[in-house]
């Protein structure tokens, strides 16, 4: 006979925790009593808490109405904010305007509202934080084709970063004392540093003696039409900065560049492979022509194996990705800055980065928030960024070849949104093109003159926010591809 179990009628225990959202209500209302009973308080916040920020919906609306009657010299009290939320269902269930006076009834003391106002932004973020987590799970969950891990991976990475730094931006105004302590100190390091530079040495001595070097949240723009060596200076001054940088520890274990930097190089021309083999050239001295085609022997062999040798632990992080968006351009440079450092970001070059997945109907103003991102992340990271970029063909159909600013491409924006313009004008490449027939009285004039300019280029700064234009001139070796310092002042001009 078997034994039937009694059965069990006592209620089953639930030990599910239902998961609620990070929030405090008590928080929202103690800050908007505060701001309900003293408007003045509402300038104590800082600038980082917004509606969204806000928990209960209708505590979103009501701080929206209390900040737009502050922010017009209005008074934001019950009786007032009431009339606005009359046909408000949520307004009636909590009280109406019964609810708005207990709010005032209860206020905490105006000085605890910063603290109110960033208990309620933490909580918020967390909020963020368990959404973006549910965003990343499900997408990871999906069948994408278009979408592979890696850009998933830089897609919630990209999401991450910016919640973190949500709010650290708008630190508000500065007192003008720390404006200038901060000015003595750039001051005091340009002295302490040989050649009296405040920002990172270009390797080129009458560069950095016009431009002051390179400088954290810069933007430079430097242009060219094509075969001038915008890639070819853009090397030089990257790899000049990778190989000579030193750095010291700090008391909390991070690292302080004091030469040189570490450099990310966003080729998106040129291949890794192809930009070594530059860089090769320029340290071996061995022509890049004949490194591509195999055409050197033992001892050029022997040089090159030295210079790979001498070369390969300089900081110098290529990415080689062709038509990168600026979004994932951005996620990567604050991956290296945060993996192993950043000093430095060369783009090359700008008309060949995205502003997004889709294509854009309007180049112009795609250009425009690319420039402008650049910028933003020049300020978000320190760094300076230099941005390669094409000219028009209109440079062509001038007598006068040396560009101009009007002759930046695609976008009037690249000017206004640089701090720094350069173009590389060589007078040999366009004089080379017009050799007349040997023999003659004009070759011999046409030899002279080429003779004067062969081996140079002109740097010509058309703008500087901190600083004077003109043209530097510097020497350039077409086999190596490498641009090099003139010793002769009146190679110097400056336009005040």
């Amino acid at each position: 006979m078997s034994i039937v179990p009694a059965l069990d009628l006592r209620p089953a225990q639930n030990d599910v925790a239902i998961p609620h959202a990070p929030a405090n209500i008590e928080a929202e209302q103690a800050l908007l009593g505060v701001l309900l009973y003293d408007n003045a308080a509402f300038e104590r916040l800082g600038d980082f808490l917004q509606a969204r920020h806000f928990y209960e919906p209708f505590h979103q609306r009501l701080f929206t109405s209390i900040e737009s009657a502050v922010r017009k010299g209005q008074l934001a009290e019950p009786i007032l904010l009431a009339e606005q939320f009359n046909r408000d269902p949520a307004f009636d269930e909590l009280g109406g305007i019964r609810y708005l006076a207990d709010l005032v009834d209860r206020a905490p003391p105006a000085a605890n509202a910063p603290d109110y106002s960033r208990a309620i932004y933490d909580l918020a973020l967390r909020r963020d934080l368990i959404r973006i987590g549910g965003e990343i799970a499900l997408t990871a969950q999906q069948s994408d084709a278009d979408r592979s891990a890696r850009d998933q991976i830089e897609a919630a990475e990209a999401q991450l970063f910016t919640l973190a730094e949500a709010g650290g931006n708008n630190q508000g105004f500065v007192p003008f004392s720390e404006a200038v302590h901060g000015a003595v100190t750039l001051a005091a390091e340009a002295h302490a540093r040989d050649g009296g530079l405040a920002g990172i040495s270009t390797g080129l001595l009458d560069l950095d003696r016009k431009i002051g070097g390179l400088h954290p949240s810069d933007l430079l723009i430097l242009a060219a039409r094509p075969s001038m060596g915008k890639t070819s200076l853009a090397c030089n001054v990257a790899f000049d900065v990778a190989r000579n940088y030193a750095w010291e520890p700090q008391p909390d274990g991070t690292k302080k560049t004091v030469s040189g930097g570490v450099v990310a190089f966003f080729s998106l021309e040129m291949s890794a492979d192809q930009l070594a083999m530059r860089l090769l050239a320029e340290v071996s001295g061995v022509s890049g022509d004949k490194l591509r085609k195999g055409e050197i022997d033992a001892l050029e062999f022997g040089r090159i194996r030295d210079a790979a040798l001498e070369i390969q632990d300089a900081p110098l992080f290529i990415d080689a990705t062709g038509g990168i968006t600026i979004a994932k351009l951005a996620a990567r440079a604050r991956r290296l800055k945060r993996t192993h450092g950043l000093d430095l970001i060369v783009i090359d070059y700008l008309q060949l980065v995205t502003g997004g997945d889709g294509k854009s109907d309007n180049r112009v103003q795609e250009v425009s928030m690319i420039t402008q991102s650049m910028k933003a992340l020049a300020k978000e990271l320190a760094v300076p960024v230099i941005a390669l970029s094409q000219l028009s063909r209109q440079v062509e159909n001038r007598e006068d070849k040396r560009p101009q600013l009007s002759d930046l491409r695609e976008s009037g924006s690249i000017e206004q949104d640089a701090d720094m313009v350069m173009f590389i004008y060589r007078e040999s490449y366009y004089l080379g093109r017009s050799e007349p027939r040997e023999g003659t009285p004009e070759h011999l004039t046409w030899q002279e003159e080429m003779d004067k300019v062969r081996g140079t280029a002109d740097v010509i700064i058309a703008k500087q926010r901190h600083g004077p234009i003109g043209t530097v001139k510097l020497s350039f070796n077409e086999d190596i591809t490498k641009f090099g310092n003139l010793a002769h002042s009146h190679f110097y001009t400056s336009d005040e």
